[in-house]
């Protein structure tokens, strides 16, 4: 797939208030720092489409960015951030849970999770949720540049473990991802091309 256009369109934190087009949303949601805006503007080729920070928590709205005139991405909240109140993680976790079980124009999630780091609590429990919900996901492993491919490897072994373990049947699809190397960038965007093209061309829905 080639980016000809991405246009941020809204943000705000009440589904209800997303854009009406039917048009297939591709969500991004993972932990706080896993890499979200870079990768997001890795894929669409633009530098500043996202807001990318040091800081955790910076993405604290729903936001719509139209992707050829024809796709949504969406990029949600970070999940266990830390230096937000209780009271004000309650309510991303409250718009977050209601985009992803009310919004019928969401085709695929991806969870986004950092390749450096061992399976994570908080993300196998988000995955869990997924399934749970039946909402169709990926994962997206960030940040491949830091470490080497044995670890990935030995990394995404454990979270393929750690998943059968817990009654999955099988690894859900997954990609693994570098903002700085542009490593996956044509994989992930295939991947979205092929279910939109099988959507615009068997579905009422699109």
């Amino acid at each position: 797939m080639k980016i000809n256009s991405a246009e941020f369109i809204i943000s705000n934190s009440d589904v209800s208030k997303c854009p009406l087009e039917r048009l297939p949303e591709y969500a991004f949601i993972g932990r706080s720092n896993v890499g979200k805006s870079s990768l997001i503007n890795m894929l669409t080729n633009h530098k500043n489409l996202a807001k990318t920070s040091g800081k955790p928590g910076k993405t604290q709205l729903i936001n719509h960015f139209k992707i050829n005139l024809n796709w949504f991405l969406v990029d949600l909240p970070g999940y266990g951030y830390a230096r937000v109140s209780k009271k004000t993680k309650e309510v991303f976790q409250q718009f977050i849970t209601d985009y992803f079980e009310k919004r019928e124009q969401l085709v695929c999630a991806f969870v986004l999770i950092d390749i450096r780091l061992e399976a994570q609590k908080i993300d196998l429990e988000f995955i869990t949720y997924l399934g749970e919900i039946e909402v169709p996901f990926c994962i997206i492993f960030t940040k491949a540049d830091k470490i080497s491919k044995t670890k990935i490897d030995s990394h995404i072994a454990a979270y393929r473990k750690a998943l059968l373990a817990n009654n999955w049947e099988e690894m859900p699809q997954y990609f693994v991802t570098s903002a700085t190397e542009t490593t996956g960038r044509d994989v992930v965007l295939n991947f979205i091309d092929g279910v939109n093209e099988d959507l615009f061309k068997n579905s009422n829905e699109f």
